[in-house]
Order: structure tokens, then C-alpha cells, then sequence
């Protein structure tokens, strides 16, 4: 019957911890050893009435929305940094660009350029913090 432990405890992963979800599985789990035992005596095999017994119990969708279900947050800062550094890289190439092309006298694009810089580091040390 540990298989049975094992698989609810698989199926419950996600959900937060608390005394009502402990109570439902315990509950969950008594039922389908008693299912077990049932179909044990009509002359199944322990590891039939196992698979048996968990195919016919199916999903705990409704109880994980009823527990509330917690989805991990993932973590996108790391992208976010790439892009922005990508995106900055572009944008600064494109002064260097108009700058040369249109007045080869007077070099300004550094000066957008430190502006266009605060967008990558702002998201760095965003980064820094997430990890």
C-alpha cells in the first residue's frame, strides 16, 4: 500500500501544505486501500487491485482548486537582462550609425548612448537580486 501513499503524495505536489489537505489524504488514501482490499477479495491480484484501484480514482483537479493550488512563479529575469542588453546593443548601434552617416564631424551618440545603458543595468541588478 505504499504505492498508493506514494501516488497521492504525487498527485498533491503542488498544493500548499495544511491540516485540511493532510485530512483529505489520509482520507483519499484510506478509501482506495479499502477499494483494494475489495477487489483483493474478489480474487484479483494485490498489484491489479492497485491499478485498478488508481486508474478508476482518476484526477483531484476540483480538491487542488479547492485547496488552492500554488504555481511556481518562474523566474524571468535572467531573459529579461538578455533582451534588454540585446535591445540596448541595437539601439546604441543605430546612433553610432546615424551619427557617422549624417555628421561625421561631431561624434554625440555617446551621450544617448549612457542613457540607453540605465535599461540593462536597472534589469542586472534586478537579476542580481532574483538570484
Amino acid at each position: 500500500m505504499k504505492r498508493i501513499k506514494q501516488h497521492i503524495d504525487e498527485l498533491f505536489k503542488g498544493v500548499p501544505k495544511s491540516e485540511k489537505r493532510e485530512k483529505i489524504k489520509e482520507e483519499i488514501v484510506e478509501n482506495l486501500e479499502e477499494k483494494v482490499f475489495d477487489l483483493m477479495e474478489q480474487g484479483k491480484a494485490e498489484e491489479d487491485a492497485i491499478n485498478k484501484a488508481l486508474v478508476e480514482f482518476g484526477d483531484i483537479e476540483e480538491i487542488k482548486k479547492e485547496l488552492g493550488e500554488r504555481h511556481p512563479k518562474k523566474n524571468t529575469s535572467k531573459y529579461n537582462l538578455g533582451f534588454s542588453l540585446w535591445g540596448s546593443a541595437l539601439i546604441i548601434l543605430l546612433f553610432v550609425f546615424i551619427n557617422l552617416y549624417y555628421t561625421p564631424n561631431h561624434i554625440w551618440f555617446v551621450y544617448p548612448t549612457f542613457v540607453v545603458l540605465w535599461w540593462p543595468l536597472s534589469l542586472f541588478y534586478y537579476w542580481l537580486r532574483s538570484r
